[in-house]
């Protein structure tokens, strides 16, 4: 499916080929004489990841994840890929968050020396997931906390830099998933004092696991009809390009930097609905636009018979939906001419203790007395982010086909 990716976001070319291109000797050498960590290494992002670092024939390559599956599927694709490198391979099904981690961490410091670098994607990145109190928790102790400590113990094992998945969503974000992120960059600069730290920001990495291009294939494989929005517009980025650009930002970045793909708005900015147009006359069917969601699941089996499929599309209405995307705030400091097709949002070291300090015995306190709600955390959000202006609607996801 990947191979087939750019027609259907509106591009004919793969976006970081020249830039790699021009350094790739030293990406190859840094990355067959170092040891990683990919946390979070078993989904979409994380594995891009791992294949782009075991084509390199790293030193050293552990993943962690708690997922099990995704896990031994990214095992099998590398083995039936790539084969096996000269250097150690291994995976570990670990919460990133747990004590079993840190003794996990400390045994590889005493066995192996540590790490050189340590990439975390290990996050919760749906808008969908701030639908109630507990899910939205478990993303500020995701998104939030899990990678401060990680980028403690990161120092700890001796690691030259360390790196963090961001969000275009965290550029004046409207949702908490996009606000969780900005927060998490306010936590990280707070370490970059101590260790080298760079992240990147990038957009729907397109047919990634749970996105809604994902379930079109779900859809299809269930034979049910296609829903999709027609008046929200996103960038893409295939699953190869979102692994390269992270390798890059933390190879080559300097400390605090943030890199986002050029991709222009008149060109690259692409409708839900286009896309499951152009998904499905790709696969030799002509989409028919129904009226309602029960007219839809009513007529797949018809439709199919003449090579046609049912789709419904529709106007945004669910909270936290962005009506357009942006990779920076004005007044960030940009680099534009490092790279053909790569931007830097080049940061200082800026946050407020205070702020921080805040925000963490605010959350302790939350969990310490067993109870919060969503209102709580919306509210701790404002207070913590100025440029915050969360888009309530009342209405989720979850409620949409």
């Amino acid at each position: 499916m990947y191979d087939n990716i750019l027609p259907l976001i509106g591009r004919t070319k793969p976006l970081f080929v020249e830039d790699l291109g021009k350094i790739e000797s030293e990406i190859s050498d840094i990355v067959k004489n170092s040891r990683f960590l990919v946390i979070g290494g078993a989904g979409t992002i994380g594995s891009a990841i791992c294949r782009e670092l075991f084509a390199r024939d790293p030193k050293v390559l552990h993943v962690v994840d708690i997922s099990e599956n995704n896990m031994v599927e990214l095992v099998r694709d590398i083995r039936s890929s790539k084969g096996y490198g000269t250097g150690e391979f291994a995976t570990f099904a670990i919460d990133c968050g747990s004590d079993i981690f840190k003794a996990f961490i400390k045994e590889q410091k005493d066995r192996i020396g540590g790490y050189d670098y340590v990439f975390n994607t290990s996050a919760l990145k749906h808008v969908r997931s701030e639908k109630d109190p507990y899910t939205l928790m478990r993303m500020i102790d995701t998104n939030i906390f899990n990678t401060d400590s990680t980028m403690v113990l990161a120092k700890e094992c001796g690691a030259k830099k360390y790196f963090c998945v961001s969000t275009d969503k965290a550029a004046n974000p409207v949702n908490m998933m996009g606000a969780s992120k900005r927060i998490m960059e306010h936590y990280l600069n707070r370490r970059s004092l101590e260790m080298p730290v760079s992240t990147a920001r990038f957009a729907n990495v397109a047919f990634s696991d749970g996105s809604l291009l994902y379930g079109f294939n779900r859809r299809l494989e269930k034979e049910q009809p296609i829903a999709a929005p027609n008046d929200v517009r996103r960038y893409f980025v295939t699953p190869k390009e979102a692994g390269e650009l992270c390798i890059l930002s933390c190879l080559t970045g300097e400390n605090r930097d943030i890199y986002f793909p050029k991709l222009d708005e008149e060109l690259n900015l692409v409708t839900f609905s286009d896309i499951a147009v152009k998904y499905l006359n790709s696969l030799g069917y002509e989409p028919v636009e129904c009226a309602t969601e029960d007219e839809a699941r009513a007529r797949v089996s018809e439709l199919k018979a003449l090579h046609k499929y049912p789709v419904y599309f529709f106007k945004s209405d669910t909270t936290g939906e962005k009506d357009f995307e942006e990779f920076y705030m004005d007044g960030e400091n940009l680099d534009m001419d490092k790279f053909t097709s790569i931007g830097i949002v080049k940061k200082a070291a800026e946050y407020k203790e205070e702020d921080l300090e805040y925000f963490t015995a605010t959350i302790r306190a939350m969990r310490d007395k067993g109870s919060w709600t969503r209102g709580e955390l919306v509210e701790l959000f404002n207070k913590m982010l100025p440029e915050f202006h969360h888009k309530e609607t009342g209405k989720f996801l979850d409620g949409r086909m």
